[in-house]
């Protein structure tokens, strides 16, 4: 009987791993996919002009039928790198731009957005409920449809063609204020009360509760924050004329068989501060978007 028991565990054990090996192989092909233009940017970045013009004639018009590519180039070269890092000033320009823009952007929603979502999270106020709908609505406007008014708004407050122009807005975004507030609401309402009847006032509650119990939803809109602004591309096509003023993500010169390898060398660099900030924040990003599914 004892082996019977046995054998039937082995052969379930048996079914499990296989079905477990069939759900991975179908999940490792969209996975591969999703890779593959990535990997196109890194090979491209090392490959010779005469090797790109000969891949990529067909994409430019330049010859018919379909691009042919390598994952490793026949003669890798670093000259694009050296071009874009030792020859090319405007490239740091913009790269510090985007820097400068996305760190005032951040520091500026943490001011404003962590009080306002905490108030909708531990306070009772009259219209909160509506208050915080209005939040999630204009959360789901696109750029397109407020766009006007914004260029309204700030011409009339004499900032458009300046960096304030896309940094100002951007504080005062509805989303980092619902991704903290399901953080916040997270915080158990008697805790809160129970320190308010030991004498805690409201902002040693904040310190000592809000912020070290809440930081999840705070790093995670910090996480998903610098991931939009630092791919922003129409705000700044909208309200900076000046090239100069431009962040890094509009930082691509014209796509000929001679620069494709400066493009590509650009891309790959301005990808790597994205995926630093992805793999560093990887697990308060899934918490956000555990929080981005709770209700008030």
């Amino acid at each position: 009987m004892e082996y019977v028991v046995n054998h039937m565990i082995n052969r379930v054990l048996k079914k499990g791993k296989w079905k477990n090996g069939l759900v991975e192989a179908a999940l490792l092909l969209p996975s591969l996919l999703v890779c593959i233009p990535i990997l196109i940017l890194i090979t491209g970045s090392v490959m010779g002009r005469g090797e790109l013009a000969v891949y990529l004639r067909p994409v430019l018009g330049e010859a018919e039928g379909y691009i042919t590519w390598k994952l490793m180039p026949d003669y890798p070269t670093f000259a694009n790198y050296k071009r874009l890092l030792l020859e090319t000033p405007q490239f740091f320009v913009l790269f510090w731009n985007s820097m400068g823009m996305v760190t005032a952007i951040l520091l500026g929603q943490l001011a404003v957005g962590i009080p306002a979502a905490w108030a909708f999270a531990a306070y009772e106020f009259p219209f909160r409920r509506w208050i915080l709908t209005l939040y999630i609505v204009l959360m789901l406007l696109p750029f397109q449809v407020t766009m006007l008014s914004s260029y309204l708004v700030l011409d009339g407050m004499g900032i458009m063609n300046t960096q304030k122009a896309i940094v100002l807005p951007a504080i005062f975004s509805t989303f980092p204020v619902f991704v903290c507030y399901g953080g916040f609401s997270q915080i158990p309402k008697e805790m809160l009360d129970a320190a308010r009847i030991d004498g805690a006032g409201e902002w040693l509650i904040f310190m000592k509760f809000a912020l070290p119990l809440g930081k999840g939803g705070i790093l995670s809109a910090m996480v998903l924050g610098f991931l939009e602004y630092w791919n922003l591309m129409e705000q700044p096509l909208a309200f900076l004329e000046d090239k100069a003023l431009w962040p890094l993500s509009l930082y691509l010169p014209e796509i000929t068989w001679a620069q494709a390898g400066y493009a590509f060398a650009a891309s790959v660099i301005t990808l790597v501060p994205a995926v630093f900030v992805f793999l560093m924040g990887q697990d308060y990003l899934e918490r956000g978007i555990v929080y981005a599914g709770l209700k008030g």
